[in-house]
């Protein structure tokens, strides 16, 4: 994979049941505490080497923010430090919240 690719939060969930993908979610460490999809780590810019250092760069990483805009460019960056695979979430966690209100 040389570039990242956007994942509908249907898709995501199909990917982490069939392949134990790791979630990361890159809001601010408040908004992580308030709340969060369910196996996310708080990924920031204080943990990021040891995510790395500690992460199994073969599984599939999906990477989320509040809307999915700013999760593009970290997932690319992370791709870029030897993730094998790695999606940004379509939505981010508004689309998680939304799913949860139905």
């Amino acid at each position: 994979m040389e570039k990242y690719e956007n994942i509908t939060l249907e898709d995501a969930q199909i990917l982490m049941s069939q392949s134990d993908a790791n979630l990361a979610d890159i809001r601010d460490l408040a908004s992580f505490q308030t709340g969060h999809i369910d196996g996310a780590k708080h990924l920031s810019n204080d943990n990021l080497q040891d995510f790395i250092r500690d992460a199994d760069l073969d599984k599939p990483l999906i990477v989320y923010c509040f809307h999915g805009h700013s999760s593009q460019s970290a997932a690319q960056f992370l791709l870029e430090q030897g993730f094998d695979e790695v999606y940004s979430l379509i939505g981010g966690y508004a689309a998680y919240e939304n799913q949860q209100a139905k």
